[in-house]
């Protein structure tokens, strides 16, 4: 007599709901949430030595308002630029992806040259990282510091922006290189708004 064997179909294993393109989202938010709790720890030591202290300066005497808050509207423009970078990209569009990203990178610039100035002005008059003819030392190591770290984000933004670019410029867009813009744009972003808080926070209030 036979026998008869029941067959079942193969169960297919589940896949796994995080793509590549995600894992790198997914590494970009979890690298930009330590950086905001770096930057965070950076203002609110700065709002304890500021109120603690019987000699703090008032910014606004000291720091170019006027040329800062023209750094601030600059990069307001990059996270346009960065945007419609993304938009060019993400429609097969090269020659809108050469011409945008070119021109967030063109304002990251200007921004750095800009900040180069402001620091170079302020030292000439006399704030050093340890050193304030105005008031409080420590006035001078948190603005350093704060802007500093912000200015190396940029610097890193810059160049990370500029490899994609030159992809670009020698037609080298891969199919996932609208995906590579974005996880870049995030970056880009962030730095954009932490700039606002750090404008608010050292130069406003």
């Amino acid at each position: 007599m036979s026998q008869v064997v029941a067959t079942h179909p193969a169960v297919e294993p589940a896949e796994s709901p995080l793509t590549p393109e995600s894992w790198g989202k997914l590494g970009m938010w979890i690298f930009l949430a330590g950086d905001a709790m770096s930057f965070g720890a950076l203002l609110a030591a700065y709002g304890v030595l500021r109120f603690g202290s019987v000699d703090w300066p008032v910014p606004s005497g000291i720091l170019g308002i006027n040329l800062t808050a023209f750094m601030t509207f600059l990069l307001i423009v990059s996270s346009y630029t960065m945007v419609r970078a993304l938009s060019a990209v993400k429609r097969g569009d090269l020659a809108g992806l050469r011409k945008f990203l070119g021109l967030t990178v063109l304002v990251g610039v200007m921004f750095l040259g800009l900040q180069a100035y402001e620091w170079t002005h302020l030292i000439h008059e006399g704030l050093g990282f340890t050193a304030n003819k105005w008031g409080a030392s420590l006035f001078g190591t948190t603005f350093f510091a704060i802007t500093g770290f912000h200015g190396a984000h940029v610097t890193g933004g810059v160049i990370y922006l500029s490899c994609y670019l030159i992809q670009a410029l020698g037609g080298h867009v891969k199919p996932d290189t609208a995906n590579h813009i974005e996880i870049a744009a995030l970056y880009w972003h962030f730095v954009d708004l932490v700039w606002i808080l750090v404008f608010t926070f050292v130069y406003l209030v």
